[in-house]
């Protein structure tokens, strides 16, 4: 019987929990100025500001999440953002009927995606606690 090693198992749990946020700030990079746009649409302050440190942390924190460096500040700092975004620009309780379903959708999947980052947090402790009493 072959078995898979849980650490092959986290780092496929990164990769794919990493993949969104590299897409996204590669997408915002490629459409800078009318993702501008969208955080003035938005309500976004200092959008001029918020907009590089975001590409920053979407790619740098996606990066960082499949490197598997510090895993538990990354993974909070992400699952932090995502719940931000949610809150931004997922208000399903204040949108038209035709963007209900999309916006109420995407904001699930970003509270799902913080319950993830939650679990990667708690077993990149107890993975670290493992490995030094094996060591």
């Amino acid at each position: 019987m072959t078995t898979t090693s849980p650490r092959g198992w986290t780092l496929a749990a990164r990769v794919l929990m990493a993949v969104i946020f590299l897409v996204a700030g590669v997408r915002k990079l490629m459409t800078y100025g009318a993702t501008l746009g969208y955080f003035a649409k938005l309500g976004i302050p200092l959008g001029d500001v918020v907009l590089p440190l975001t590409i920053a942390l979407e790619i740098g924190g996606g990066l960082l999440l499949i490197a598997g460096w510090r895993v538990q500040w990354v993974a909070g700092a992400l699952a932090l953002f995502t719940m931000a975004t949610a809150f931004t620009a997922h208000a399903f309780w204040s949108a038209d009927a035709a963007q209900f379903a999309g916006q109420l959708n995407n904001f699930l999947k970003n509270v799902a995606m913080a319950g993830g980052f939650l679990l990667l947090i708690v077993h990149a402790d107890i993975g670290g606690r493992k490995a030094g009493a094996a060591g």
